[in-house]
């Protein structure tokens, strides 16, 4: 075979032309694609570094992308180390909710997270918020006892008789003798009145 004679050198700039020409038609009209953005924690409820009056119902996160459920993983821990969350994250979208267990007290609460991004892309952090410790409730004063009153009756004193001075008089005593003549002198008009009597019937009979 004999060799291909070489193309002029005016065929040569020519085909490098169109080449370079074709080339940046294509970069006009199919851009470069730019790399894909890494996903971050956009808000949460509660913020970092909050301070509640009560523990919260639940641990809410936010990201600037769609989360995969299946990777998602968040977790809350409570002061003295035990875990405070319940069940399991629950994702939508690019949000995801922990539960939070009920009965929760005062201290600093750590939240840690890891989820995975709908591309692929990990993303893992941690943040605190603290309870308050409610303030002292003031004792409740017990009411007063109703006052009763407790009426004492004083006895009135019985009035003592006071001696009389003067002595009762005696009954009146008749004497002996004076007793015997009056019973003498009612005997004897007795005595007579009989008398009298007898001689008016005698009168009475002889006159017959």
């Amino acid at each position: 075979m004999h060799p291909r004679p070489p193309l002029p050198r005016a065929v040569r700039a020519t085909t490098r032309g169109c080449i370079a020409l074709a080339l940046a038609g294509a970069l006009v009209w199919f851009p470069t694609t730019p790399a894909a953005a890494h996903t971050d924690l956009v808000s949460s409820t509660p913020a970092p570094d909050a301070s509640l009056d009560a523990p919260p119902a639940s641990v809410a996160l936010t990201f600037s992308d769609e989360m995969t459920e299946r990777y998602a993983q968040v977790a809350l821990t409570a002061p003295d180390g035990t875990p405070a969350g319940q069940s399991s994250p629950t994702v939508a979208g690019t949000s995801a909710t922990l539960p939070v267990r009920p009965g929760l007290g005062p201290g600093r609460y750590t939240v840690g997270y890891r989820v995975v991004s709908a591309d692929g892309h990990p993303v893992s952090g941690s943040f605190t918020f603290t309870v308050k410790t409610p303030p002292p409730t003031p004792p409740t004063s017990a009411p007063a006892p109703a006052r009763t009153e407790t009426r004492t009756s004083t006895p009135v004193p019985t009035p003592t008789p006071i001696p009389s001075s003067t002595p009762a008089p005696d009954a009146v005593k008749v004497p002996a003798p004076l007793f015997w003549s009056v019973g003498a002198v009612v005997a004897g008009v007795a005595a007579a009145g009989v008398v009298a009597v007898r001689r008016r019937r005698r009168r009475s009979r002889d006159a017959r």
